[in-house]
């Protein structure tokens, strides 16, 4: 079902078939006798009566034989949070019930944002969360559409011309939008040319394929994709925000565009799902684009790894030893374990290249973290309790939630090898996730502020939450969004 807004400044109430009114705890509307609606108040009034005792949020009921009233409770007290999740409450409200076409006024929410300024953008905005849909390869599409129109007798609402609010939509719509691609359409190949496109945004977009990562030395990333016909890539998304010379903040995405494992191949059981083993790189994407889109007052930069890990004649194998960008040897005793190699050279190339502020890195790295978190938290490692905070407090108030997990110095004797500087895995048994957080640090050389987000059960949500459908979720475009206006801009 797709979604049109629209502002109207001169539309026949009567005409009007379904009306939205927002009402608090008690029903009370506000400005009810500013709203023009003289022709019915009456019947409005004594059909809002009728309903008093009703304990629901969203209700539903006719005035009269031609006019539907849908009434939204909202709370006396409530955040930017509360309102997007009404917004993807009535989503689901209007769908179930087949209503198509409403008709909101904006003297109605006027008062509510005066509590908060952006208060009908945040509702709008978990009305489209909530209603994305990834359906471009079925032959047979529902083509109805839902039609918003908001009555703008006040005119104090500009809604298309709200930049932030469209920007982070359209960000996390295309982040979900390259999760969802099958790995047949969505190999290495064909991401690195949607990624070029991204430079009519005004990013700086260069990809460094096969080649020139051999001559850089990024052997650990190469590895991991030997064994496919596909190319691998590296790609930095630069956005430059500020005239000013300051240091940019950094994110890179791990982009494992298929993974089956390789010669150290996965159970066929659930296999289909490794197309998101490139969402950490498709949240690094989607924020880049936002942040363009916005013209953010930042410098960024985004860098991600793309591969396909495949078993084959030329496959790395287990008990390989590689030379990494660092300089550090790596020895792989699972092909599988095949992300933070990727990511160990994304870091320390991003690290000595731009020199940044810190790095946040995103992966859907470790079935642990999902043994530990489950689907409610993304597991966060870091080595700065600054940025950490941050980014808690960030991924609260967006619902994209993120639990500090521990770093040790201890953990490193799991992971040391015995013919190599370390090993890929941590063969004793335990704290899986923790020590490929605990691999990856090793990559940080300078001690720039470093944060990893473990996102394997965050990515991809076969049942949907409050702000998202099934599928794709868009995990980390939003919070690392928020985290940038509430520090670095």
């Amino acid at each position: 079902m797709s979604i049109k807004i629209s502002l109207k400044t001169n539309i026949n109430y009567k005409e009007t078939r379904n009306l939205v009114l927002f009402c608090d705890e008690n029903f009370k509307i506000n400005d009810f006798d500013k709203l023009p609606i003289k022709q019915n108040s009456n019947e409005i009034r004594k059909t809002i009566n009728m309903h008093l005792s009703d304990k629901k949020d969203i209700l539903l009921f006719n005035v009269n034989s031609t006019q539907r009233l849908i009434l939204l409770k909202i709370k006396n007290k409530f955040s930017s949070l509360d309102i997007e999740k009404k917004g993807a409450e009535f989503f689901n409200f209007i769908k179930s019930n087949l209503i198509l076409n409403i008709n909101f006024f904006d003297q109605n929410f006027k008062n509510y944002h005066k509590k908060n300024a952006n208060f009908f953008y945040d509702f709008i905005q978990g009305i489209q969360l909530k209603s994305y849909e990834f359906n471009k390869y079925k032959t047979k599409i529902d083509k109805k559409n839902f039609e918003l129109n908001i009555i703008n007798k006040g005119k104090f609402l500009n809604f298309t011309k709200n930049k932030r609010f469209n920007a982070l939509i359209e960000g996390t719509n295309f982040t979900k939008d390259l999760v969802s691609e099958p790995g047949n359409i969505l190999h290495p190949d064909e991401y690195a040319k949607r990624l070029k496109q991204l430079s009519k945004f005004g990013l700086k977009v260069v990809v460094y394929d096969k080649v020139k990562l051999k001559k850089l030395g990024m052997n650990a990333l190469l590895g991991v994709g030997q064994g496919s016909i596909r190319g691998s890539y590296l790609v930095t998304i630069e956005w430059k925000g500020t005239s000013s010379k300051s240091k940019p903040i950094s994110f890179v995405g791990k982009g494992v565009c298929f993974d089956t494992g390789g010669i150290s191949l996965k159970p066929a059981k659930f296999m289909e799902d490794m197309t998101y083993d490139m969402a950490g790189s498709a949240v690094v994407v989607g924020l880049m684009k936002s942040l363009a889109l916005r013209k953010a007052k930042v410098n960024a930069v985004g860098v991600v790894g793309l591969v396909e890990n495949m078993p084959g004649g030329n496959a790395q194998r287990p008990g390989d030893i590689v030379k990494s960008y660092s300089g550090k040897t790596i020895e792989i005793l699972n092909t599988d374990a095949e992300g933070r190699l990727v990511l160990a050279d994304a870091l320390t190339f991003t690290e000595k290249k731009f020199q940044p502020k810190f790095i946040i890195d995103l992966a859907t790295l470790t079935g642990a973290i999902i043994v530990s978190l489950g689907s409610e938290y993304a597991g966060l490692f870091s080595n700065d309790d600054k940025l950490s905070n941050q980014i808690f407090l960030s991924g609260e108030k967006v619902e994209e939630k993120v639990w500090r997990m521990p770093l040790h110095k201890n953990y490193d004797k799991l992971i040391n090898s015995k013919n190599a500087d370390v090993q890929n895995i941590n063969y004793v048994g335990g704290a899986g996730s923790t020590t490929a957080a605990q691999f990856l640090q090793r990559f940080i050389l300078n001690k720039t502020p470093w944060a990893h987000l473990d996102i394997a059960g965050m990515a991809f949500s076969k049942y949907g939450g409050a702000l998202n459908s099934g599928g794709a979720t868009g995990f980390g475009v939003r919070l690392l969004n928020q985290l940038i206006e509430d520090h670095y801009e």
